[in-house]
């Protein structure tokens, strides 16, 4: 998993609201562009529901994963470069573990595709796109 360029503070910063907390919100809508999705897929509603959804199912999976869960958690307090190695070498032992959370998070990205919108707040995006890298 490659994490660098970004800060791994702002990433489990990021991440681990958006998990734990069940901070995501639709931040942006803006209104799809030609050959985007059909506005249904592209609603305020149908956008926000897809977020809703997969920060519930992000949740529910670290509660489930007490290391993963762990290992978000305490990076919070940790200098950006102890987070970012200790985010990488635990997603790295345990790469099943980032593979299904990144299941898990993918229809966010593929909402921001399809609709051409941004649906995380900006200190999210960072986030988001790094941990969805790899």
């Amino acid at each position: 998993m490659n994490l660098s360029g970004n800060t791994m503070r702002r990433n489990v910063a990021g991440i681990g609201a958006a998990c734990l907390f069940g901070g995501l919100a639709v931040a942006t809508v803006a209104a799809p562009a030609a050959g985007a999705q059909p506005a249904d897929q592209c609603s305020a509603s149908a956008v926000s529901g897809t977020v809703s959804s997969v920060t519930g199912q992000a949740r529910a999976y670290l509660d489930a994963h007490p290391g993963a869960n762990q290992a978000v958690t305490a990076a919070f307090n940790q200098p950006r470069p102890d987070a970012e190695a200790n985010l990488r070498g635990y997603f790295t032992a345990n790469s099943g573990e980032y593979y299904e959370l990144r299941g898990i998070l993918a229809p966010i990205g593929d909402v921001q595709r399809n609709c051409n919108i941004t649906v995380l707040p900006g200190e999210l995006v960072s986030a988001y796109n790094t941990f969805m890298a790899g």
